[in-house]
């Protein structure tokens, strides 16, 4: 298992948009990926666009994110890189 904790940076937070680009690209790994709100300790499957907006997660909320499998570092270390380069949202 491997995890990263990391902060949203993007004006929006993980809204539809940037939450559809970080559940396509979890989508890419075999890996078995969460997503935590460190806040509530709600975690839920970031391949689940429902799940991963139904965190609310907002600008300059942090979050954790879990990876189980043969590429969890890779499959965390994309996740983080999308959201420390806030989604290239301007």
């Amino acid at each position: 298992m491997y995890s990263k904790q990391c902060r949203l940076h993007n004006q929006a937070g993980l809204h539809a948009r940037p939450a559809a680009e970080f559940v396509f690209l979890a989508r890419t790994f075999t890996a078995r990926i969460k997503v935590r709100n460190p806040v509530t300790g709600q975690e839920v499957d970031a391949k689940s666009i429902a799940r991963v907006l139904g965190l609310g997660l907002d600008n300059g909320q942090d979050l954790l994110i879990t990876a189980r499998g043969s590429d969890e570092q890779q499959a965390v270390n994309s996740l983080v890189q999308l959201i420390d380069n806030g989604f290239e949202e301007g």
